[in-house]
């Protein structure tokens, strides 16, 4: 763990909340993470990332920062470029991997390029989407950078008029098209890989099935065919390192079951999993014998002044 210091108990600066629309998620993932590095034995400040965090980092010194900002600024290159400019260590992936993963038409060059099975998109401004169809019904319209399914809307096959988009949405949007099937995700953890989750809702999975209680049930492992998880598990570890991810990534996965391997299509990577009582990769983490202090502690011993 490079920067650490000769105390005892390594200092780990929890950096949450932060300025993007997943705040309140972040706030929660990094109270739990620092109730688990306490546990764990660890000196912990929990810092609210505002725009004087380089002040506050400059005061505290820890030995490393804990990121669990989620969403701009925070998950997309932005606060790790400032940390290896402060010459401090922290978790996660680095500032290129990062920056790839939170553009998902980028992130979606480079899968595609590693031989990875994508979906049909574009990227298109936001006033043309609203005002026709650009793409065959059913398609998807999202963000082409944020997280945790923030302004996502589904277009259904029998659609007569293209989709109101609300003003949470920027002026460019990506459309995709929609897979119909299961919704599949696996966690990387450094170069293992672990165990396959299905994630059942009576909807989308939205920003309220992922993070209210009761929103979405997990099925982990997931009750799918083994050539189905090998697949997740494989193409997980070949995101993370086609994007250069270090550390921790989830990648999520749609399955249409009924055209078999040729139906698995991996949407994205996640370099910022998040770490709630309802999240997945600790509910992963925990099927694999690994308990949330551990996975914890496992991330600060990975943590590096960039890459």
């Amino acid at each position: 763990m490079a920067g650490r210091s000769s105390r005892t108990a390594p200092k780990v600066a929890v950096l949450m909340g932060g300025r993007s629309a997943e705040r309140e998620v972040s706030l929660v993932s990094g109270r739990e993470c620092a109730a688990a590095l306490r546990e764990a034995g660890y000196e912990v400040v929990e810092v609210d990332a505002g725009r004087d965090l380089a002040a506050r980092l400059s005061e505290l010194r820890p030995d490393v920062c804990f990121n669990a900002l989620h969403g701009r600024w925070g998950e997309d290159g932005c606060v790790q470029g400032l940390l290896e400019w402060l010459g401090l260590a922290y978790t996660h992936s680095g500032v290129l991997a990062s920056a790839l993963a939170m553009d998902k038409t980028r992130a979606k060059a480079a899968f595609a390029a590693a031989g990875l099975p994508v979906v049909e998109s574009l990227i298109a401004p936001k006033a043309e989407v609203m005002a026709r169809h650009v793409m065959a019904a059913p398609y998807v319209v999202k963000p082409n950078a944020e997280g945790s399914s923030v302004g996502v809307y589904i277009v259904p096959e029998n659609a007569n008029t293209p989709p109101q988009l609300g003003p949470e949405m920027p002026d460019e949007v990506m459309v995709e098209t929609y897979v119909p099937g299961r919704e599949l995700t696996c966690t990387i953890l450094g170069d293992r890989a672990f165990c396959v989750t299905e994630i059942i809702t009576t909807g989308w999975y939205d920003y309220h099935a992922k993070y209210a209680p009761g929103g979405s049930r997990h099925v982990c492992p997931a009750d799918v065919p083994e050539a189905i998880t090998a697949a997740c598990r494989d193409l997980s570890l070949r995101a993370h390192r086609a994007l250069g991810c270090r550390g921790l990534s989830r990648s999520d996965f749609r399955w249409d079951e009924a055209r078999g391997l040729d139906g698995l299509f991996i949407l994205e990577t996640n370099t910022q999993p998040g770490m709630t009582p309802t999240s997945l990769a600790p509910e992963q983490a925990a099927a694999e014998g690994m308990s949330f202090p551990d996975l914890c502690r496992w991330i600060v011993e990975d943590a590096s002044c960039g890459r």
